[in-house]
């Protein structure tokens, strides 16, 4: 008798740690695994601006946790955090950190979010491949972004492309919200600003309009191993930009990782990931990936610069 005893209490402590791995899907009958650090399934909202880079890392993180599934939704930042405050998702990938509201919304519910910087992002500024001005100074770009610079002749005397066409990717991007907030410093901007969907669709438009510039993340335009990226090169010319009174080619920098590293290139952003998840389950862990040494040297390779991984500068001298 004590025999089956004990059988049965081992039977029922198996039955119970085997719970604690598996819930059932009452539904469908299908066992799912339990959300923790590397197994589980959630869901995560990302700033479509920076697309290109979950998508390099997603593949090698499934590969290594084989029982996680990471789904993903590529949305403006200003609906990503819209999702976050509603609770709708734990993890949001964004280019701010949460302003005192926010923090005082979730410290109210005893959630205490944390912020993890993963890159520094640039801001790309992109013409068509007809177009022989590449070059602009900081102050022109702010200059036709307020309506003060309206025709290209403005830029170049020379020129025959007349009006300027601003387009960027989606009223509610973080990359509007860069030009409010550090570029222009001012949301009172011109009327030639148009907005599409997505920065796809910025740079198909680009390839098409030679008067237009467009403004979208650097990263869809960096990453040269990318068959994406390459299509989208071959398609419009990024421009150079300089901080002195005039640009020229010595003095003019595109948002290279060099560069972007280097402060030489002004139009830049950090990237942050935001986790609001109130104990360890399978975003933090995700969080943990992409911020370790695996997904900073996938960042890495996407042309964007990674927080923590360092980056070789080199030097070539024309001698």
């Amino acid at each position: 008798m004590k025999a089956v005893k004990l059988l049965g209490t081992g039977a029922i402590l198996l039955i119970s740690l085997m719970m604690l791995v598996f819930s059932c899907n009452d539904i469908t009958g299908e066992k799912k695994l339990a959300n923790t650090g590397t197994t589980g399934e959630d869901v995560v909202a990302v700033d479509e601006t920076f697309q290109p880079i979950i998508e390099a890392v997603l593949p090698v993180y499934h590969a290594i946790y084989k029982y996680a599934d990471i789904q993903v939704k590529y949305i403006p930042e200003v609906d990503a955090l819209n999702l976050l405050l509603k609770d709708s998702v734990k993890m949001i990938i964004v280019t701010r950190p949460l302003n005192k509201n926010e923090v005082a919304f979730f410290n109210q519910k005893k959630l205490f979010p944390k912020e993890t910087r993963i890159a520094l992002d640039g801001i790309a500024v992109l013409v068509n491949p007809s177009n022989t001005d590449t070059l602009f100074t900081v102050t022109q770009i702010k200059d036709i972004l307020l309506g003060k610079i309206t025709n290209w002749k403005q830029i170049n005397p020379d020129t025959e492309l007349g009006e300027i066409k601003v387009i960027f990717d989606n009223p509610n991007s973080s990359t509007v919200r860069y030009v409010v907030d550090s570029i222009t410093r001012s949301a009172d901007l011109g009327s030639a600003l148009s907005a599409m969907k997505y920065n796809s669709d910025v740079v198909d438009f680009i390839a098409k309009t030679p008067n237009a510039i467009g403004l979208i993340g650097v990263s869809w335009v960096s990453d040269r191993d990318d068959p994406s990226c390459l299509t989208f090169l071959d398609k419009v010319n990024v421009a150079a930009i300089s901080v002195e009174e005039k640009a020229v080619n010595s003095n003019s920098y595109q948002p290279y990782q060099a560069y972007i590293a280097t402060g030489k290139y002004p139009f830049t952003r950090y990237i942050y990931i935001i986790n609001a998840e109130p104990r360890m389950g399978l975003v933090t862990g995700f969080s943990a990936f992409v911020a370790g040494d695996k997904g900073q040297r996938i960042i890495l390779k996407t042309g964007i610069l990674p927080y923590t991984q360092p980056v070789r500068l080199i030097h070539i001298n024309d001698n």
